[in-house]
């Protein structure tokens, strides 16, 4: 075992040690996990959502700790981490109900009887990433467990905290022992023993592109089921019609949003030439009136990076040259700090364009017509989520099967919740999460026929 020093982003401060699992330690959680879950599966359907719901009280009991502990581990605004440990508690709500409503059917077929079966898969292991810890993690977790499926949680080596506790949780709320194992470590250690380790039969993994494919190619030689949510680099169509106020107004949240640490972040605002003037106008005092500072604050809307590494990332993409539009303040002092900041690319190559920048900073291009909007938001090789700003409905369908995202809004930034399906088309991920396909992820069908003589 080693010790990892977890670091509040706000303030540079050391504010708690977590012990990292190793290769031994991860093959005793998963054994345990393994052991467990024919004991689960076989638990009651109403028994398994009745601990599903005493786990979402105890998670609503406790909001107002998660929300704190997420600020000082993460970074959040207190608002933005209130509303994920709500997410955390609505997820487990949600898949309360899965457990007595995952029906098989009943296929006419001749000469017997045909039926279906979900049967669980066995031991999931969950990597989630540092940018949402609370409510990516439930998102796996939550229909995981409703499905009868047993988990071992791999937290971000940054960003442990609220996993720990939603582990204990778990616990007091009367769900087993080894069913929810919350297991801190090293993705090259933790994660990859989930790729490698047989008994391990889905990974769910969130997190960039480039560790997706090594995650997906290691799960290759086992068969392993896979769920990956990877990159985005996402655009906000405004079209000439659109509310303008509206539209300028509202893109800030769409990209700024946790610092733009966000796969679903709008960092490509194409809007038409013909209002590009007035749309600007709008839109550098929406980005400068950004109020960037101390997340613990009620009025705060963005908070630090994570980390000074990723600050310099950030940082890289900006240089003397780049054109910048309009950039908020940020703190001065400790603290990962970075403003919000609108740029002109210097071309369709530049990285501002192309690249995951995954930081406050986002590049705005015009476009001519509505065949050229298209093209430009599917010239990336992502495709997680969008959106598009227009008073015509028939437009907004169009543009809405054209742009080739897993996750599109009109009129609107919201790209998530809970009771529909999330998830990318491309390079942004493989299979879905949320809503009421979720559960079928976890489990395998089985078709059984009884002949009738």
């Amino acid at each position: 075992m080693s010790i990892h020093h977890v670091i509040d982003p706000a303030t540079e401060e050391q504010i708690a040690e977590v012990e990292l699992a190793d290769v031994a330690a991860t093959d005793a959680a998963i054994a345990r996990a393994a052991a467990a879950q024919p004991g689960w599966a076989g638990t009651a359907p109403a028994d398994r959502a009745r601990l599903l719901r005493r786990f979402a009280a105890l998670v609503d009991r406790d909001l107002e700790e998660l929300a704190r502990l997420e600020v000082s581990n993460s970074g959040h605004t207190i608002t933005n981490a209130r509303g994920e440990a709500g997410n955390v508690r609505d997820v487990l709500d949600y898949y309360a109900g899965a457990p007595e409503r995952h029906i098989g059917s009943q296929i006419p077929v001749a000469g017997g009887l045909n039926v279906t079966f979900h049967e669980p898969l066995g031991v999931v292991g969950i990597i989630v990433p540092w940018n949402f810890p609370m409510p990516i993690a439930a998102w796996g977790f939550a229909p995981a467990l409703a499905a009868g499926n047993t988990v071992v949680l791999k937290p971000a080596e940054l960003t442990p905290l609220t996993a720990v506790r939603l582990g204990r949780l778990a616990l007091e709320s009367g769900i087993p022992e080894g069913v929810f194992t919350v297991l801190p470590g090293k993705g090259s250690v933790v994660g990859e023993r989930f790729v490698t380790h047989p008994a391990v039969r889905k990974v769910v993994f969130t997190g960039s592109t480039q560790v997706g494919q090594r995650i997906m190619a290691g799960c290759a030689d086992q068969v392993k089921r896979l769920t990956l949510e990877l990159g985005g680099k996402s655009a906000n169509i405004v079209f000439a019609d659109a509310d303008l106020e509206l539209a300028a107004s509202q893109a800030p949240g769409g990209v700024f949003d946790n610092s733009g640490q966000d796969c679903c972040a709008r960092s490509r605002i194409l809007v038409e030439r013909s209002v590009l003037d007035r749309f600007v106008e709008l839109f550098a005092p929406a980005v400068e009136s950004v109020a960037v500072g101390d997340p613990q604050r009620e009025d705060t809307v963005m908070g630090p990076l994570i980390s000074a590494a990723h600050r310099e990332r950030v940082s890289s993409f900006i240089s003397a040259e780049t054109e910048v539009i309009a950039r908020g303040a940020a703190p001065e002092g400790p603290g990962f700090w970075f403003p919000p900041t609108a740029v002109v690319p210097a071309g369709p190559s530049d990285p501002l364009l192309r690249e995951e920048i995954f930081g406050p900073v986002v590049a705005v291009v015009p476009f001519d017509s509505e065949e050229e909007a298209v093209r430009l938001a599917n010239d990336t090789e992502f495709g997680l989520s969008g959106s598009i700003w227009t008073r015509d409905v028939g437009r907004a369908l169009r543009v809405s099967r054209g742009v080739e995202a897993g996750n599109l809004s009109v009129n609107s930034h919201a790209s998530v919740r809970y009771s529909t399906p999330f998830g990318g088309f491309k390079a942004s991920g493989l299979g879905r999460e949320l809503g009421p396909d979720a559960l079928d992820s976890f489990t395998e069908l089985k078709n059984v026929f009884i002949a009738d003589s």
